[in-house]
């Protein structure tokens, strides 16, 4: 698919991020774009941003992780767009949360889950049809570095999200085989980012029902307190409101100070659809992560990898 123009387009989670990102640069290409999302007012600044027009960019909203809200939206793009295929499908919704599987609260961990895993997996069974209905198709499922290295270091579990994000990379690359031999004139890719310059952290809050960083309630900044303690930093006497602080000034770096942006992400994502690559690493640090722990499997846990990882200044300071 080497060119976009007057193909169509449907991207999850497009109120914010890399999904911005797609849906801007896809219309800037001349696609007509479907979005979803579980914030109208991100998908207004979206199709703001993206400056074609309702008719060329449409907003739906949908809780990726509910089959039947799927379908409804499925039917909305094609009813909207007045077509019974698309060209395009982006499962790019995702949130983080549900850390550790023994201490965590479970609904934590199964939202997560169901969003990063079932988002694909919903997405995916609902568009199927519209897919095969087109003469030129291709699926792109993002997955993450996560996706084959579960951690975020020795220090906290990750098991939810990393869990979700292994389960689109097998799914994806088992469909390559799939559409091959059922659906060929289907793609597919998988995209694995590294550190990419998102809202993610202050999203995932949102969508998890929990307070934002500065409204922490004292028993979670405890826990926290008890986290940074372990790691060896000098918090005993810090207030709590400097904790907070600490927790909001941590999700604005990680969109700020990113070592690859959403838009340059965006970008990466549609040249390898253009080339049709279907293994897609997205960021230095994901391509160095790779090497890694492609190089020293049986290290990927432990301390030593993690030293490994700092060495690069990848992922910021993991301990």
């Amino acid at each position: 698919m080497e060119s976009f123009d007057n193909k169509i387009a449907v991207i999850t989670g497009g109120g914010t991020g890399m999904g911005r990102e797609l849906v801007c640069q896809l219309a800037a290409a001349g696609a007509h774009v479907a979005m979803c999302d579980v914030s109208q007012t991100n998908m207004d600044e979206t199709q703001r941003l993206a400056g074609a027009g309702e008719r060329r960019v449409t907003t739906h909203i949908c809780d990726v992780s509910d089959e039947l809200q799927m379908l409804k939206f499925r039917d909305e793009v094609l009813e909207q767009h007045q077509t019974q295929h698309i060209n395009l499908l982006f499962n790019n919704a995702g949130i983080g949360g549900g850390g550790s599987f023994v201490q965590g609260e479970r609904d934590a961990w199964e939202r997560t889950f169901a969003v990063c895993w079932e988002g694909v997996y919903f997405g995916c069974r609902a568009f199927m049809q519209a897919l095969q209905a087109s003469t030129q198709g291709h699926i792109i499922n993002t997955s993450s570095v996560n996706g084959f290295w579960a951690s975020l270091g020795t220090a906290q579990a990750h098991t939810a999200y990393a869990a979700a994000k292994f389960a689109v990379k097998g799914f994806t690359e088992a469909l390559i085989t799939d559409l091959r031999l059922h659906a060929p004139h289907v793609q597919c890719s998988l995209v694995m980012p590294g550190h990419i310059g998102t809202s993610i952290v202050e999203n995932s809050a949102k969508v998890l029902g929990k307070p934002s960083a500065m409204q922490l309630p004292d028993a979670d900044v405890a826990v926290v307190r008890e986290r940074m303690l372990a790691a060896g930093h000098p918090v005993d006497n810090v207030p709590d409101d400097h904790i907070r602080q600490m927790l909001a000034d941590r999700a604005e770096a990680f969109r700020t100070n990113a070592p690859t942006s959403a838009a340059a992400a965006a970008n990466i994502i549609l040249d390898a659809v253009r080339s049709n690559r279907w293994r897609v690493l997205v960021g230095q640090d994901a391509y160095d992560l790779d090497q890694l722990v492609r190089e020293a499997p049986e290290e990927a846990y432990e301390k030593s990898m993690i030293e490994k990882i700092n060495e690069l200044r990848h992922l910021g300071a993991l301990i």
